[in-house]
């Protein structure tokens, strides 16, 4: 089976990273291929334009950058997100990454206004990290708000399978050896979390 990693951090040697790399390092002990998507590395162009809106219209072709990140999608079995959480949420350059490549006509179509997610095949895995701790989560919801935004509003709206959607929390802590286990496990149980996603 193959994974797609994708993440989103400026700071090559963040947590981020680290996390990323080892979720990579538990599905290749398990068997599987990896691929890494760093979209701040790689340059990612987040910005929904011109060029993406005349697409979702129809008037043109998907630009180039959204078909090669599409391919990538295409060649997974399973996407895993790795993101700090900003403001509660995912930061820009990974929505941005999700607004443009989760197009119309390819992640979802719209008929009759209704409405058929197109990625019933895909197994997905978020893991947030956040700074505050599991009780500040917990106290205002961030974590329900954030699952139904992204697991729901996104994934599921596609037709994709959420297998796993976890938070990592005190993330500013110093020693971050849990967390990089708990990736590492993450990593090696990709295709065997989440019993309800249909096998790929």
């Amino acid at each position: 089976m193959h994974v797609l990693i994708v993440l989103a951090h400026p700071a090559a040697d963040s947590l981020t990273h680290a996390v990323a790399a080892q979720v990579g390092e538990g599905a290749r002990a398990a068997g599987h291929s990896v691929e890494l998507a760093d979209l701040a590395a790689e340059g990612f162009d987040p910005r929904y334009g011109q060029a993406d809106h005349d697409a979702y219209r129809g008037r043109a072709p998907l630009p180039a950058d959204v078909l090669a990140e599409q391919a990538r999608i295409e060649r997974a079995d399973a996407v895993v997100l790795v993101y700090p959480v900003y403001w509660w949420s995912m930061p820009a350059l990974l929505k941005g990454w999700i607004d443009r490549t989760f197009a119309n006509g390819w992640a979802y179509a719209t008929q009759d206004g209704r409405v058929t997610g197109r990625l019933q095949r895909l197994r997905v895995h978020l893991l947030g990290l956040g700074g505050a701790d599991e009780r500040t989560y917990l106290k205002h919801a961030y974590d329900v708000a954030m699952k139904t935004q992204i697991d729901h509003g996104i994934f599921d709206y596609c037709g994709a399978c959420v297998a796993g959607s976890t938070f990592r929390f005190d993330t500013e802590e110093r020693d971050a050896t849990a967390h990089l286990a708990a990736a590492f496990e993450l990593g090696r149980g990709v295709f065997v979390e989440g019993a309800h996603c249909a096998a790929a």
